[in-house]
């Protein structure tokens, strides 16, 4: 006579030791993969939102560490560097620099968050006695957001 075992435990432990060995069912994979994709959704623009932030205080901070070299370069050579001689006149010094401080004013000129070089132009001609700017993101006058000019006369006036 045939007997089968009819105890449920048995079925029961070989039913779950065959649901581990299968893995992750096709809903449970996609239940994970629209989760990782909300969390996504909500959590990338606003880290990309800061790194735009951190990049205008940055532009910021580089100005008016180049408006304090502008200002020692002035005291001791009583104006400002011409727009020819531009920012460089602050790490090298130019001919017409009589009392150039020895080292120079900055240890070096870096660029802006952008990668571009700072631009200069002595006489000013928005209202400060230099212009000292970056154009932003973009590379192109005006903008808004991360694409605005970063400039010393509109900081000047607030």
């Amino acid at each position: 006579m045939l007997t089968r075992n009819l105890h449920p435990s048995t079925s029961a432990a070989n039913y779950h030791a065959a649901r581990r060995e299968r893995g992750f069912t096709l809903l449970e994979i996609m239940v994970v993969v629209v989760i990782i994709g909300i969390l996504g959704a909500l959590i990338v623009p606003n880290i990309f939102g800061q790194v735009d932030k951190a990049r205008l205080s940055r532009a910021n901070q580089d100005i008016r560490a180049i408006e304090s070299a502008l200002e020692m370069y002035k005291i001791d050579n009583f104006r400002y560097p011409s727009t020819d001689q531009g920012l460089r006149a602050l790490i090298e010094k130019p001919a017409e620099a009589k009392n150039w401080k020895e080292g120079g004013y900055i240890r070096e000129l870096s660029k802006d968050p952008w990668e571009t070089d700072y631009l200069y132009a002595y006489p000013g001609a928005h209202g400060a006695q230099y212009d000292l700017y970056s154009l932003g993101a973009d590379g192109k006058e005006g903008g808004e957001g991360p694409d605005t000019d970063i400039t010393n006369w509109d900081r000047n006036k607030k």
